[in-house]
């Protein structure tokens, strides 16, 4: 029987477990309510499924689950989840209030950028499919940044496909507590990026997207994620001479 763990992280915080789950039963660590957890092993579908009842602010937390699995040579290695934020608040949730896709073809490949904007809480999931399955190569998903109101959140992610594929349909979904929503490439809605405005030299991946999000920040005139932009842009670049700097030592 397959031992599942459960870990409270707080914000700025290490994680400390909060309850283990073995033989049906949940036992509950010290310093937490256990009357506030009940845990549920679903088998068939491989689930584990921890409720906390009359939520407060103090659980305002990112929960893990994680399991031990036994591997070659005695050895065990345990694996986490991704994570579950909680986020506990008097305001109501939002949907995003605007969501497009830019593209930007320099040399030969286009990038697609999926904006999506003004949405509370901050917990989003956002991924690119073709043809239904999702794609991971070539993907870069920023962090989600605070509009102009405390209240409200935006976050951009990007695909990188060979110039070829032009006419190939790509979708950028995202899911919501109050909404999902697919944006798909090949529409009229799509907007494309003033051409004269184009990558700057190209050192790595990483430079290529950095150069080119100047053109997104500058396009929809969010001071708040363009100065973001920069700040990634001369990491990246700092980086780059420090590796030069060994190279040619």
């Amino acid at each position: 029987d397959i031992v599942v763990h459960w870990y409270k992280q707080k914000e700025s915080e290490a994680p400390e477990r909060l309850l283990f789950f073995s033989g049906g039963k949940a036992t509950v660590e010290s310093g937490f309510q256990a009357n506030r957890y009940m845990v549920e092993r679903i088998s068939v579908q491989k689930q584990c499924v921890l409720t906390i009842k009359d939520v407060i602010p103090d659980d305002a937390a990112t929960y893990y689950c994680a399991y031990w699995d036994p591997h070659l040579w005695s050895t065990w290695i345990k694996y986490f989840g991704t994570g579950t934020k909680l986020i506990v608040s008097e305001k109501g949730s939002s949907p995003p209030a605007n969501s497009e896709i830019l593209q930007k073809k320099h040399k030969n490949q286009i990038m697609y950028v999926c904006l999506i904007e003004k949405f509370y809480p901050e917990v989003i999931k956002v991924t690119w499919t073709d043809d239904e399955k999702e794609v991971t190569d070539n993907v870069v998903k920023g962090d989600t940044w605070q509009s102009t109101k405390e209240d409200e959140y935006s976050i951009a992610s990007w695909l990188t496909v060979p110039a070829e594929n032009k006419d190939k349909k790509y979708s950028c979904k995202y899911e919501h507590e109050k909404e999902k929503a697919s944006l798909p490439t090949q529409v009229d809605s799509v907007k494309t990026a003033p051409q004269e405005e184009d990558c700057g030299t190209v050192f790595n991946r990483g430079n290529l997207i950095l150069f080119c999000l100047m053109f997104v920040a500058d396009q929809l005139k969010h001071r708040t994620a363009y100065l973001i932009y920069i700040i990634l842009l001369l990491k990246s670049s700092m980086y780059y001479l420090i590796v030069l700097f060994f190279i040619y030592r």
